[in-house]
């Protein structure tokens, strides 16, 4: 996602710099930025010599707004990190998964603007410095009155991004989560988000999943807000639709890239830790604080981490398999 967003802000003339791990700057470094969209016509390039790209927090002193994009379990580590490098009065936007990261970000960089984020899109890396944007959907980040947030405001939406800036931008970080429960059926069944969505066997395990989320933020008193065309509330009851019908709906709300698929899927087929405990935990967790049993939910981030112990991708469940498994 940082490289999707920085490097369409740099072809459109921002100075950036990319900070990530050593094989992520061999990547960029040797073969530059390649970026697509199913909205774009043309690809958005940026040659390999004109990026920046550091492997130290150090190397963004001077960066007067800073876009977080790391997974979330590595959210305390990269804030500590940059509490001694950059200025106070930073603008720092989480453009995360999950609900908690502006919080972490704060309590680590009390002196700087932190702004709560969203990212509605879906983006695929498929390497050689090639990405995609697989789905459709906003850009979102509070409200804030500043110039150097009107001048990033402006250049998002150059670069051709929904943006919106609501006031308040957590009840749209639930609805964002609820979505995201689709991210660990498509890790644990290897399958795209296009036919988790039109598979009616798969469609109904991600219906109970979110039904039950939803059924534990109402009981706890979670607000959620409508993130894109329709409210979170609607999604198991349109999940549960007939494929034909729910083709047609969502033909008219959403575009889905073949190749699209989880940042979760992707997290197991790198042998990596993944964001479950910030998306189906985070679930959990509220039940347990509000007195209800959330078991599929439960369930999910115990069999994600199995696997990645196990560290050998993804175990590719049928729909029948992981049905068996979550007691469906």
């Amino acid at each position: 996602m940082g490289c999707y967003v920085g490097g369409v802000l740099q072809s459109l003339g921002a100075s950036v710099v990319f900070l990530g791990r050593a094989r992520l700057q061999a990547e960029l470094t040797t073969h530059g930025l390649r970026l697509s969209s199913l909205a774009a016509a043309a690809d958005r390039v940026v040659a390999a010599p004109d990026i920046r790209f550091v492997t130290e927090p150090s190397g963004l002193a001077g960066c007067n707004v800073v876009l977080v994009a790391c997974k979330s379990a590595q959210t305390a580590e990269i804030a500590a990190s940059l509490a001694d490098v950059i200025a106070a009065g930073t603008v720092v936007i989480s453009l995360q998964n999950g609900v908690r990261n502006p919080e972490t970000l704060r309590r680590a960089l009390p002196n700087c603007r932190v702004l709560g984020g969203i990212v509605g899109f879906n983006v695929v890396s498929k390497g050689e410095g090639r990405f995609r944007q697989a789905t459709t959907g906003p850009l979102v980040f509070e409200a804030e009155a500043d110039a150097r947030i009107d001048a990033l405001s402006a250049l998002l939406v150059r670069g051709g991004f929904a943006l919106e800036t609501p006031r308040d931008v957590v009840p749209l970080q639930w609805s964002k989560l609820v979505m995201n429960l689709n991210n660990a059926v498509s890790a644990l069944s290897d399958r795209p988000t296009a036919e988790l969505l039109f598979a009616s066997d798969y469609r109904r395990i991600l219906a109970a999943i979110m039904a039950e989320a939803l059924d534990v933020l109402r009981a706890s008193g979670t607000r959620t807000a409508r993130l894109g065309a329709l409210p979170p509330r609607v999604f198991p009851f349109l999940l549960r639709l007939p494929t034909p019908l729910l083709k047609v709906l969502a033909r008219a709300q959403l575009k889905v890239d073949p190749e699209a698929r989880s940042s979760m899927w992707e997290d197991l087929a790198q042998r990596r830790l993944t964001e479950v405990d910030y998306l189906n935990g985070e679930i959990v967790r509220l039940a347990e604080r509000a007195g209800r049993p959330a078991p599929l939910n439960a369930r999910i981030v115990s069999l994600v981490h199995e696997v990645e112990q196990a560290k050998v991708g993804s175990p590719k469940l049928s729909a029948a398999a992981l049905r068996d498994a979550l007691g469906i």
